[in-house]
């Protein structure tokens, strides 16, 4: 097996063009996926390979679920496009009362295999409204699984496995992932939609993150390891909904510190649910403080010097891995 260097955009676009190329049913809309390619670049050139199965569509996010569950629920297999997640207010009703439930609804005999893709996180400088991480609001909806990719392999491997899913499933990408470069394996990636995955072994303390901040957690991490002479391990959650709640109890029991640690604002944040978790199932073994790093509770500001007082980086990561390593 041989790994090959890609940025995550490209990754992305391999598996949709695998994935169009392996089940006619599946088709992709959105808006300016074919004039614009994606305004990230994702869909660059599927028009040209699979024409009508690549659609753009009129600004209406509410319309873009709504068509998707309907065709779902008919027999396709939709890709759906939000452009911003920022925007994915608009279609709670959809997500929540039909994408989600209809499942259940109709007794099991409908099923909803369509994937929303959301490309969410903090973009530098794009301000309160093109700026936000609003992947907690989905961790308490049943019916859905929520997988946020953190690497090129990662999202290639996720993205297919949700295309194969039955299920809905919410796709929240970084946005500023889709630049970020990763060694992608050429053969065959399926990464399973509700597993985590420990990138880094240690027997310190265990760090839970997920997404683009896994990235800020290793450099943290990497620092703290030099400095302390000791191993942290990390967990990458990749799934939110469900959370792999085993993975992370048996770190815990293993290192009895954590740090839960996101971009997303912190007050209500994955971490809480975490921490949470932790403290139900694995008090015991808890030697200090559970740590939760994120956001302040505020909308983001435009300025970049008010951008940076209300963001978290791997500075904080690592302010926090000092007070649990003193």
């Amino acid at each position: 097996m041989t790994k090959v260097l890609k940025i995550f955009s490209d990754a992305t676009l391999e598996a949709m063009e695998e994935e169009m190329q392996r089940d006619p049913s599946v088709f992709v809309y959105g808006e300016d996926i074919i004039k614009q390619g994606g305004i990230w670049g994702q869909f660059k050139g599927l028009h040209n390979k699979f024409g009508d199965r690549v659609r753009d569509t009129p600004i209406s996010e509410t319309a873009l679920v709504g068509a998707g569950v309907g065709a779902a629920l008919a027999g396709g297999r939709p890709v759906v496009d939000l452009h911003y997640a920022d925007f994915i207010g608009i279609t709670m009703d959809e997500i929540l009362n039909q994408m989600a439930k209809a499942h259940y609804m109709f007794g099991g005999q409908g099923k909803v295999p369509l994937v929303l893709r959301a490309p969410d996180g903090v973009f530098p400088h794009a301000a309160a409204q093109h700026s936000q991480s609003l992947e907690t609001w989905f961790v308490s909806i049943p019916g859905i699984k929520v997988v946020i990719p953190s690497t090129p392999e990662n999202g290639k491997g996720l993205l297919k496995a949700a295309i194969r899913s039955n299920n809905p499933v919410i796709f929240f990408e970084n946005k500023k992932l889709f630049s970020v470069k990763g060694l992608v394996r050429d053969s065959e990636v399926i990464t399973p939609l509700d597993k985590a995955e420990i990138v880094h072994k240690g027997e310190a303390l265990t760090i839970v993150s997920y997404g683009y901040f896994l990235g800020e957690v290793l450099k943290a991490v990497e620092i703290a390891e030099k400095k302390h002479s000791s191993r942290i391990e990390v967990i990458d959650l990749r799934s939110i909904n469900p959370i792999d709640e085993e993975t992370i109890i048996k770190s815990v029991k293993k290192t009895g510190k954590l740090i839960i640690a996101h971009e997303a604002i912190k007050i209500g944040g994955v971490g809480s649910e975490v921490a949470a978790i932790v403290a139900e199932k694995a008090f015991d073994y808890i030697k200090k403080p559970i740590i939760r790093v994120g956001a302040k509770f505020s909308p983001l500001p435009f300025s970049p010097q008010l951008e940076e007082s209300v963001t978290t980086s791997s500075k904080d990561v690592l302010a926090a891995i000092e007070k649990l390593l003193v």
